[in-house]
Formats: C-alpha cells, structure tokens, sequence
C-alpha cells in the first residue's frame, strides 16, 4: 500500500435519493418491527409520520468498496472495519436526496508486521446544501504496514468507566437480520452464505458490525433519550467481535455529565464484548 495514493484517493460524490421505503428497510434491519404496535416501533416503519432512525446516515452516499480496486494495492482480504463515528447535525428526513463526499484524513503504519490504519470522513448534504451528518471509519488493513510515511493518530475513543453501569439495556437482534440489513448496504456473501462463513471460519454467517451498531442505537435512545431518537448527537464506538443473528445484545450505558454517555454492548448467550469504547452525546 502506497501512502500517497491512498491519503490522496479521490472519490467522486454520490448523489443518492431515498424513499421512505428504503428507511422502513433500514428500521426493518436493525430490529424496529418486533413490537409491531409499539408506537416507539411505529414511527420508523410505518409512514404515517415516520421518521427516520439517525444511525441510518451510514448507509447513504457510500462510495463502495473502493479498497478493492487493485490500483488501491490492499489487501482487502484482510481487512477489518475497526471505528465507526457518526455527528449529527441536522435530522435525516423520512426520505429525500443526500450527496456524500468522502475523503481519507489519517493513513497510519502501525508496522511492517503489524498493518496499517485507514481513516476516512463521509459528509452527507441535502439538496439545498445543508450539511446533514458526519461520518468517520477506521480501517485496519492488516495485511498493509511498513509505509514510507504515517499520520500522526488522532485522539482515541475513551475505555468505558471501570464501575457498574448505570443503566443496562437487552435488545434480542433478529435471526434474518443479516438477511435484511444486506439489502440496506453490504451484500457481502459473509452475511448470507454458510459456506462463505465457514470458509471465513465461523459456524455460521455473522451480523453486520454496522447493524449491531444500530442495534446499540436503539438501546441508547431507549434507556437514555425516552425512545426520542432526535436527542441523539452522536455515537461514536469500536468494534471488538461479531455477532450471530438472533443473538441478543446488552448494552451497558454510564452517565457522562448532562450530555453524554459511554457505552458498551455484550452478547448476552456468550458473554463477548462486541462493542467497546463507546459514545453517545445526547441533548436535553
């Protein structure tokens, strides 16, 4: 991998329209539906003044798997979607039309032995302009370290406190969730295919990291914004394990002053960490 080609990758904007539809999938994906006379379930999958959920800024204006491209020279084999950040700054609406401009801010060598780090920053706008939300996302490319040149590393997600939560939240994830979730973004076989997954060494094919992201999500605005997802400011997490389809997610959640909390989401069949060093900021 070659620093100044990726640090200097240019991407072309993608101009994507929606419909409520396709947020009602999204909705549908991360789990909203299962109490399907829950207003709080309601409001995201049923049109009659819907909403859309926050978290679903991280599938519009992708601009694909671009570190497959072999002028890329990564191996994409190896890669593994590390952080995922989101700041919010204006609601999604329902349904409408974004541009995503991306771009890659911090290449990082962590050695020769050791892979590489790839940070990018995807905006999205409405149609007028408005700057809608920000999104970051760390690669680790494992198998791309030894550079001529690196980033220094901007400053690292917060450990979660090392006390009792203060509030803990159980959300069960669907066992076709994949399934769904794979027509929102990702259709990556690994989400499907039982031989893929097993070649990929795993009994079984795995849940997106970006749906166990939205599942955390909901947790969050559950326990700690009263169901009103239009409190969430941001949320900001790093992924440590996969999770199975039909597995249930706990999320554990520390109050951080007024505004903000950590937060950390395990598996409760297996008791594995999922999702670490994670951030909310919430407004009154």
């Amino acid at each position: 991998m070659d620093y100044q080609l990726i640090k200097n990758w240019v991407f072309p904007e993608v101009d994507r329209t929606y419909t409520e539809n396709d947020s009602i999938l999204y909705a549908l994906g991360i789990g909203f539906g299962q109490e399907p006379t829950n207003p709080n379930h309601l409001k995201y999958v049923y049109e009659q003044d819907m909403q859309a959920f926050p978290t679903m800024a991280v599938v519009l204006g992708y601009p694909g798997f671009w570190m497959k491209d072999p002028k890329a020279g990564i191996n994409w084999v190896k890669l593994v979607h590390g952080e995922q950040r989101l700041t919010i700054h204006k609601p999604l609406p329902p349904a409408g039309r974004v541009i995503g401009r991306t771009r890659i801010t911090h290449v990082i060598d962590k050695g020769a032995d050791k892979g590489a780090l790839v940070l990018s920053e995807r905006t999205l706008h409405d149609h007028a302009g408005n700057h809608l939300v920000t999104l970051g996302q760390t690669t680790f490319c494992r198998g791309d370290g030894g550079l001529s040149h690196s980033d220094e590393s901007p400053p690292a997600l917060e450990a979660t406190p090392d006390r009792a939560p203060d509030m803990t939240c159980a959300l069960p994830t669907l066992p076709q969730a994949a399934l769904i979730y794979r027509l929102c973004a990702d259709n990556n076989p690994l989400h499907a295919d039982p031989v893929v997954a097993e070649r990929a060494g795993y009994p079984r094919p795995i849940l997106h990291g970006l749906c166990t992201y939205g599942v955390a999500a909901r947790a969050i605005v559950q326990a700690a914004c009263d169901h009103d997802a239009t409190r969430l400011t941001a949320l900001h997490t790093r992924f440590s394990s996969p999770v199975f389809p039909g597995e249930t997610l706990v999320c554990e959640i520390w109050r951080d002053g007024t505004d903000a909390v950590r937060f950390r989401a395990k598996v409760a069949e297996r008791d594995v960490v999922v999702l670490s060093h994670g951030y909310a900021g919430i407004k009154a």
